[in-house]
């Protein structure tokens, strides 16, 4: 190159390099500056008290707001999620990784269903007749009047949402009553049963017990729990007798057939069937109590195979219908209720009218609101922070390995309690969970999962263990339960009270400690087969957490709460806002006088029920038909058993 060429090329550079100091120069001391007073900013949170944690983040984005209002710096466009999440019939939200995170529109839906539940709650007796009315298609039983009295005297809430005890009791409308009186008295017979209900002096009493021998005491506490609860009814009780189970599950296998034969004639009025016009049952196992149109009926129902398909990624957003096997077969495969008893037991040939504390879809136990495990509040009240105030942001569960025996013949380590801590408590392998966004940016779209390191997610995250040692196991099982598990204590009330966040398992039946876990500051995270006495009453995503039973989402769920394994992502306020609205819910609607009003409602309906003369055991006071208060013109409540 010529020596001329080469000198101007130099000058080139040269006036280059000088142009970037003279323009690029000043910018970049200022950029150093705002990074340093950020970082300076980060350090001072260390070492100030959390609760200042919203005005430091307010403080470092108005910085990063002033250099970029400083350098012109205008951000990339952020992409808006266009997607829709599907609602599938069947309860689940399967997730569009187009869309926005599901959890916003799950909270949003259920705060306005909830709302709209209370705002539309009858305010009078004629109304609380009217509706009645409409959704059940005949009167109210006798003594409505009275009952709706104790309600407005006791302040208690949601006056039309008993739609369990319809769901409970209607099948048993389509048998003559005869029968069911005959059912009932061989049932009273039945050994592990108890009888309470009026004396011929017309006080409540326990009237009849079948235990096996040394086991009264063990079995019998319950129902003089029962009787305690409805003393204060007493005098406004009609005559009646109810047997019931003292074990914690059901234990009345259901036909589908049968039942939707019983459904027909209890909705015709044309007639009641008795023991000889029943049909014949399907000896089908768990089957049996599906319909041959579900999805259960169309499975390879094999436990030694894989589990039926399901959606990636997905979501409840209609907790009673996931809780229904017909309807999600995988429930076979992973819950001790179903694995307990293999392929499962043969339905009975009629319907039987026996309570118990819980039931699932496929039996037909009447439900009741059991007082065990109830709590007015968590005392001291010192042993429960305020949310903000609780310094653990894990999720804890301690408790038994109840659920399922343990033993070399029974599939104990797919039931629940098994599988949560062991995924809990596992360190290899990786897991995938959604991305939950950072504050203001909720529109954007949720994505494709995430992949982590178990070994590096689990212990930031989950604190679930089992306590005191093996149970409900023979050996070789029991040892080899003790080298897969790590057996921890049993924690305080005060312990226990640090955690953010809490999960609810069943065990061997419904779970006794959701009244106390829900009476807590903490967010309950709640998985279950059971629908319970409260299920018309109570919101998921309102108060508390939804949760499969496989634990699919739990993951996801807990992640967009709390944040990822370092915080990121967290939407910690609407997890203090849930847990509030949770405690208020049970200190609202799951008191003494909640749980009397219950019996009260379904001891009329059961005593009319199981009357020689219904007609005469039912109300005939005034009341009108408001069918436009809900724009509706058809019974509202379905059996979810019948799809």
């Amino acid at each position: 190159m010529a020596p001329q060429s080469r000198r101007y090329l130099r000058l080139l550079f040269v006036g280059l390099v000088l142009w970037m100091v003279l323009t690029k120069l000043p910018y970049l001391f200022l950029r150093l500056s705002f990074s340093m007073n950020i970082t300076n900013t980060a350090n001072e949170d260390a070492s100030t008290d959390r609760n200042s944690k919203d005005d430091r983040k307010v403080a470092q984005e108005k910085l990063l707001l002033e250099r970029d209002a400083f350098e012109g710096y205008a951000p990339s466009p952020v992409k808006k999620a266009r997607g829709r999440h599907t609602y599938r019939s069947d309860g689940l939200l399967e997730v569009n990784p187009k869309g926005p995170h599901p959890i916003f529109e799950l909270v949003n839906n259920a705060e306005k269903a909830w709302n709209e539940k209370l705002r539309k709650a009858s305010t009078s007796l004629d109304e609380a007749i009217g509706e009645y009315r409409r959704r059940y298609r005949r009167n109210p039983p006798k003594g409505f009047d009275k009952w709706w009295e104790y309600v407005q005297k006791h302040d208690v809430q949601l006056p039309d949402e008993y739609d369990q005890i319809y769901s409970d009791l209607e099948p048993f409308w389509g048998l003559e009553p005869s029968y069911l009186l005959e059912l009932q008295a061989e049932r009273e017979f039945k050994q592990d049963t108890y009888t309470i209900g009026k004396n011929a002096e017309g006080k409540l009493d326990i009237l009849q017990t079948s235990f096996q021998e040394g086991a009264y005491d063990q079995l019998i506490w319950i129902a003089n729990k029962v009787l305690d609860i409805l003393r204060d009814i007493e005098d406004d009780l009609p005559f009646f007798r109810a047997t019931f189970t003292p074990h914690d599950g059901p234990n009345l296998m259901t036909d589908y057939v049968v039942k939707s034969t019983l459904l027909e004639a209890a909705s015709t009025d044309s007639s009641d069937i008795g023991k000889e016009q029943l049909p014949p049952i399907h000896r089908l196992g768990w089957l049996s109590a599906c319909d041959p149109e579900s999805p259960a009926r169309r499975i390879d129902f094999n436990l030694d195979g894989p589990r039926p398909p399901k959606p990636k990624k997905s979501f409840i957003h209609d907790h009673l219908l996931t809780m229904d096997p017909c309807l999600h077969p995988h429930l076979f495969w992973v819950h001790g209720q179903f694995l307990s008893h293999n392929t499962g037991p043969n339905p009975y040939s009629t319907m039987i009218p026996e309570f118990s504390s819980c039931s699932t879809s496929l039996h037909h136990n009447i439900r009741f609101p059991t007082p065990y495990g109830w709590i007015e509040d968590i005392l001291p009240r010192s042993d429960d922070p305020d949310f903000a105030d609780k310094t653990d942001e894990r999720l804890l569960w301690r408790g038994t390995n109840t659920g399922i025996h343990h033993s070399p013949r029974t599939r104990w380590q797919s039931s629940q309690r098994d599988t949560l801590v062991r995924i809990a408590n596992e360190v290899n392998g990786t897991l995938e969970y959604l991305v939950p966004p950072n504050p203001g940016y909720e529109d954007q779209p949720v994505d494709n999962p995430k992949t982590a390191r178990r070994a590096r997610l689990n212990p930031a995250m989950i604190d679930a263990a089992f306590v005191r040692g093996p149970s409900q196991c023979v050996e070789p099982t029991c040892s080899q339960m003790k080298q897969i598990y790590e057996y921890k204590n049993m924690q305080s009330m005060k312990a226990a009270g640090n955690y953010k966040y809490v999960l609810d398992v069943d065990g061997n039946g419904w779970s006794g400690r959701f009244k106390r876990l829900m009476t807590s500051n903490s967010l309950v995270f709640k998985t279950t087969i059971y629908p319970e006495w409260f299920v018309d009453r109570v919101a998921p995503w309102v108060h508390y957490i939804p949760v499969q039973v496989d634990l699919s989402d739990l993951y996801d769920s807990l992640i967009f709460f709390r944040g990822d394994s370092n915080g990121e992502g967290a939407h910690e306020e609407l997890a203090r806002q849930i847990a509030l609205q949770g405690r208020e819910w049970s200190k609202k609607y799951w008191r003494r006088e909640d749980i009397i009003a219950y019996f009260y409602r379904m001891f009329l309906e059961y005593a009319r029920l199981m009357s020689l003369n219904r007609e005469a055991m039912t109300y005939q006071g005034e009341g009108e038909l408001h069918l436009d208060r809900w724009n509706k013109d058809k019974v509202i409540v379905q059996d979810p058993l019948l799809h």
